[in-house]
């Protein structure tokens, strides 16, 4: 027994050689939906007086950044893209459990963990940097009521319905579409407004939608390659509430354009009758659900017919969707690829035309990343315009409710649902007057500048970069609106100081439910994410938040020559899902590096970002492209994001 637990020991430390070029390569950013895994990642270095000092085995020199008024933000500015080279070997199976017992074990873990954050400038760029700024722990906003174009100002005490009749009048008019699609050929998602006229005409009513729907859920179940949408459902609910609005309809007194509508709920958001799990097979257990997240019971009272608890990443802790409980969500365009997290279910069930609108939670982009996967919207307000109680408190500062949607008049019209007035109990109680933007007006809006960073923009795969400058080119000469190039420093700091933010609050937020839980209840993936979450302490936390006030300095100075700043949604298109991940999870870093290089300063600093499709690479997988506007800036964000959904229509 002795010889064999020394072969063992022995084995494991060669394991442990043979991978160390690895570990000393990447770095593991996470990028939550709210928080979620990516990558340990190696960065290259350029010339600049930002980096000095030698990094030691047990010392790294940390930055002295100089103060936000002596950047040069202009496109001619010295300060450098630092570009992420991600050096790491994709994981799953074996090597994922190998890495976790790794990281798990008391001695080597805590060993492999500093070299990791040393060797991957996390000391040096945060950890051990000097700033002159306050933390800024909560990214709020001063609460400034923008003087923007074409929208109409929204009585704060309206009801959900009153404001979702208001979002309906401010849409452009359509055509009207039969619900008869027989003699189609091609596939068309049916919009909000669609299931409305239908309703009301007769053509169809919410509980022959509502048996279609369960039925479609099923067999996407029951296919080869289940479509693994959601986690929970309850088929009886919702012809339960299918019926309700039949009736209503049938009265003639239906509530507003959403009754009978079908909108799903990511299961990181409370919504009864189903346990909320955080895509876990724990936490419904420790944190059950009691009703309703405000934001559902807004929906709810529109008459929407909340149809299950979409899938999603465990715990937010990943991009890829792969969840070894529920199963993995695949991509409706391509179902051997990814969906995107964390947000999987939401953006997959939107994209698949079973919902036309879902929600979501985006902590790092896990609703804009999925949804630009998928080839839909993804919209996320500014942090504070919506609602967050009832939401699983995996990180407080950065993750956000956001909507899913195929068009982004559908968005507007969920948005116009669970925005308004915010429970006392929440940071922002009186943000701004809320705006809605009149997307049927004849007078387009203008002089619009769009702020670009050509190194960051271009840091993409090619078919990307060239299909998103494109677009943005069409959309600039269709407007006359103007591009202007400026320099974003410091990403990756903030990047890092955003990683750091999710991982201490993600730990915090579950270190009592933690201490009593069998780690054999969670996917190995998540076990590696949590073990690097708790790597970091009140110092590193500290710090993050002197650089996240830093960031919000450098983008109000930004967004004094722009309207909105303009990137990919991703970097890469969905990849493809392999089956030794399925079980375990996998360590993608490459790839999570490249969805997540976009995604930052909307949670971060709490801005309102947008992503709209507007091409497909090579494989007919989606291409989307993201505008992040001012704080408090929805209504213009939406209009731009409509006249580019308009303009790639007519491609």
């Amino acid at each position: 027994m002795t010889v064999f637990i020394l072969y063992n020991q022995w084995y494991l430390h060669k394991l442990i050689i043979k991978y160390i070029y690895w570990l000393n390569t990447v770095v593991f950013l996470f990028n939550p939906l709210p928080c979620c895994i990516l990558a340990l990642t190696t960065t290259t270095r350029h010339s600049c007086k930002f980096f000095s000092g030698k990094m030691g085995l047990f010392k790294a020199a940390g930055v002295v950044y100089k103060p936000v008024e002596e950047i040069d933000l202009g496109p001619d500015s010295n300060e450098f893209y630092l570009k992420a080279n991600v050096k790491a070997p994709r994981m799953a199976g074996f090597l994922v459990k190998i890495f976790a017992w790794f990281l798990e074990s008391r001695i080597i873990g805590t060993l492999l963990l500093y070299i990791l954050k040393r060797n991957n400038l996390i000391h040096k760029l945060v950890s051990n940097a000097t700033l002159e700024e306050a933390p800024m722990f909560v990214p709020l906003h001063p609460f400034v009521d923008l003087d923007e174009q074409e929208v109409e100002q929204i009585d704060s005490d309206a009801s959900p319905a009153e404001r979702v009749q208001r979002a309906m009048n401010c849409l452009p008019l359509t055509l009207e579409k039969s619900v008869d699609d027989s003699n189609s050929s091609s596939f068309r998602r049916w919009t909000i407004a669609d299931y409305s006229r239908a309703y009301s005409s007769g053509e169809i009513t919410p509980r022959k939608v509502a048996e279609q729907f369960i039925n479609a859920v099923h067999e996407s179940s029951r296919a080869a390659l289940p479509m693994s949408f959601f986690i929970n459902y309850d088929a009886e609910d919702i012809l339960k509430q299918a019926t309700e609005s039949t009736l209503r309809y049938e009265r003639g007194d239906p509530i507003s354009a959403l009754d009978g509508v079908p909108i799903a709920i990511k299961d990181e958001i409370d919504c009864s009758p189903y346990p909320t799990t955080g895509g876990t097979k724990w936490l419904h257990k420790v944190r059950p659900c009691t009703g309703d997240a405000c934001c559902v019971m807004r929906l709810r009272s529109c008459g929407a017919i909340i149809v299950g608890k979409t899938n999603m990443h465990e715990l937010g802790a990943g991009t890829s969707g792969i969840n070894p409980h529920y199963g993995t969500t695949r991509n409706p365009y391509h179902p051997n690829k990814i969906a995107g997290g964390s947000s999987s279910g939401s953006a997959a069930v939107v994209s698949a035309g079973l919902c036309p609108a879902a929600l979501g939670v985006d902590g790092g982009g896990s609703v804009r990343m999925p949804a630009s996967l998928c080839g839909v919207i993804g919209f996320k307000p500014t942090f504070g315009r919506v609602p967050h109680t009832g939401v699983l408190p995996l990180n407080w500062t950065v993750g956000m409710v956001g909507i899913l949607a195929g068009t982004l008049e559908d968005a507007l019209i969920v948005y116009a649902a669970i925005s308004g007035q915010l429970p006392s109990h929440e940071p922002t109680i009186l943000p701004p007057k809320l705006l809605f933007p009149l997307l049927n007006s004849t007078n387009p809006i203008s002089e619009i500048k769009v702020a670009r960073y050509g190194e960051w923009f271009n840091d993409c795969s090619d078919e990307i970069r060239i299909c998103c400058s494109n677009a943005l080119h069409l959309l600039c000469e269709h407007y006359k609106w103007k591009t202007v190039e400026v320099t974003i420093p410091e990403i990756e700091s903030m990047r890092l100081a955003h990683y750091l933010t999710i991982g201490s609050e993600c730990t915090t937020s579950l270190s009592s439910a933690l201490e009593k839980l069998d780690f054999a209840e969670l996917g190995w993936d998540a076990r590696v994410a949590l073990r690097v979450y708790g790597a970091f302490n009140s110092k590193e936390y500290i710090k993050a938040q002197k650089m996240r006030k830093r960031q919000m300095l450098i983008h109000k100075n930004i967004f004094s020559k722009a309207d909105v700043i303009v990137a990919p949604t991703t970097g890469v298109t969905a990849y493809s899902i392999f089956d030794d991940a399925l079980k375990t999870g996998e360590l993608d870093y490459i790839n999570g590096a490249a969805l997540v290089r976009y995604q930052i300063a909307g949670n971060f600093l709490g801005l309102p970002a947008v992503t709209v499709p507007v091409g497909y690479d090579k494989e007919g997988l989606p291409i989307g492209l993201q505008f992040i506007g001012k704080p408090w800036s929805e209504p213009t964000l939406m209009h731009i994001a409509f006249a580019m959904q308009v303009s790639y229509m007519l491609l």
